[in-house]
């Protein structure tokens, strides 16, 4: 086992099989278009022991289905139902609490057509705009940012799909959507007010739906303390970070409260 010095054991894993796993996708089961290491294994492995497994993004420049046919070219069968994103859940979420609102999307075009095809309105004069969404959005211009900062000014409301300030690449990463919020927040002094995707309850809430076991039984793997662990240990879930992604040795054995597992690769979190 390797070890950190004075920081004890790296990786610290589960000794037992739990009735419901999630994983995060950018930085633990693939980067890029390539897989990581045991993320095929692993999944297999629950699979073949009957455990439900489902796949948490906050990047929603694919929708769920878009997302599922990856994970099945890179070797990890998948259907729309085995997936979670931010723009899945901002579109459950709307519909509940603002149907058929009249959206300012600062987005590329996938969630701009989940949102139109859900029956809200999408337009950008200001002074019809009900809600501005931010989204990880990688034609983000002066231009929106106006918009957004007028409508918002008029009394339009400010919702985002995650906070995440990049996300990861092989290169090293694109800035996200949280770059967004802080160019808005910045400019109109408006505080963004919800967050659907990681680590908000409103993501938690799909995903234990999604899962269909008890939460307390049930685990979630990522490579972000901010947003994977967050989220899983506000959620009731047991935790493992992956050391694949984003996320520090030395930041791994800092965090306060740590992740309940610290892991290596995905594979460590099944029982050789």
């Amino acid at each position: 086992m390797r070890t950190a010095r004075n920081m004890g054991p790296v990786v610290r894993r589960p000794d037992r099989l739990y009735a419901g796993y999630a994983f995060d996708l950018d930085g633990t089961v693939y980067l890029g278009e390539a897989l990581l290491p045991g993320a095929v294994r692993t999944v297999a492995y629950l699979r073949a022991a009957g455990k439900p497994v489902v796949f948490l993004s906050n990047n929603p420049l694919r929708n769920r289905e878009e997302y599922a046919a990856k994970l099945t070219r890179l070797g990890i069968p998948a259907g729309p139902g085995d997936v979670v994103n931010s723009s899945y859940v901002l579109v459950r979420h709307l519909r509940v609490t603002s149907p058929g609102a009249r959206l300012f999307v600062i987005g590329e075009d996938s969630v701009r057509s989940e949102l139109e095809s859900a029956g809200f309105v999408l337009t950008d004069s200001p002074g019809d705009v009900e809600i501005v969404v931010a989204c990880f959005d990688r034609t983000f211009d002066y231009r929106k940012l106006q918009v957004a900062f007028d409508a918002i000014r008029a009394g339009a409301r400010f919702v985002a799909t995650n906070r995440d300030a990049y996300c990861p690449t092989p290169e090293g990463g694109l800035p996200d959507c949280g770059a967004v919020i802080a160019a808005v927040e910045a400019a109109t002094g408006h505080r963004v007010e919800e967050v659907v995707g990681k680590p908000s309850p409103i993501m938690g809430r799909v995903l234990a739906e999604r899962l269909g076991v008890p939460p307390a039984d049930s685990l979630i793997a990522g490579d972000r303390l901010e947003t994977d662990i967050v989220m899983g240990r506000a959620s009731g879930m047991a935790t493992a970070l992956v050391l694949t992604g984003v996320t520090t040795v030395a930041a791994a054995m800092a965090a306060d409260p740590r992740p309940d597992f610290i892991l290596e690769r995905l594979d460590q979190l099944i029982q050789d």
